[in-house]
């Protein structure tokens, strides 16, 4: 990142951190992911500020505060590979590059994860991995996952995705309840799941298929 831009991107990880406590490791990351590549041309300069963006085909780019608080929310200290289902621009899987040895990040619609691809490689990101496909099949290929995070919201937890994740192992999804949608935090001991109910939220819905 240029001077300019990593002020700007410093400024955001201040000003997110103001708003909800974030750990050192998630404050970095904020700070070191460029925004701007993130965002649609006509929204550059509302690239830092607190608010989500439309992205295209339907889709939002998620507030950069509402990324912080996923990403603390994952608990990702002493975690090693993460599963993200809906990776949309990408800006969520680029925040969790600096916190995961290995991303693995799916999205189903397919011009999305192609310019999330692009941006990676624009930015030298080498440890997030994609895939365009259903997430909802998960990416068994590399399970089990330390932690997987749904960036859409889901009526339900899917047994193969349940399935993929670590023992002792965190999932994080916004999940539908009732007429409100609220991030779960699920931890798989054995066989058994604890579930902790964190905060109202507002996300895309999780679809069935794939969209070309």
């Amino acid at each position: 990142m240029d001077r300019i831009t990593a002020t700007k991107a410093k400024k955001l990880s201040e000003e997110c951190h103001r708003v909800f406590t974030l750990s050192d490791e998630v404050r970095y990351a904020i700070a070191n992911t460029n925004r701007e590549m993130f965002v649609p041309n006509g929204f550059k300069h509302n690239a830092y500020k607190l608010d989500a963006l439309p992205l295209g085909s339907a889709q939002y780019i998620s507030s950069p505060l509402t990324v912080a608080k996923m990403s603390e929310y994952l608990k990702p200290q002493g975690a090693d590979r993460v599963l993200e289902i809906g990776c949309g621009s990408g800006y969520q899987a680029a925040v969790l590059s600096h916190l995961f040895r290995g991303v693995f990040s799916i999205e189903r619609i397919e011009p999305l994860i192609l310019d999330a691809k692009k941006r990676f490689r624009d930015l030298g990101i080498s440890n997030v991995h994609t895939r365009h496909d259903d997430g909802q099949n998960g990416w068994i290929q590399f399970a089990p996952y330390d932690r997987i995070l749904f960036s859409a919201t889901a009526k339900e937890i899917p047994t193969k995705i349940l399935e993929q994740l670590s023992d002792g192992g965190i999932l994080l999804a916004p999940l539908q309840v009732g007429n409100k949608q609220v991030i779960t935090r699920f931890r798989k001991i054995g066989n058994n799941l604890h579930k902790e109910e964190l905060e109202e939220c507002s996300f895309v819905p999780v679809l069935d298929g794939v969209q070309k």
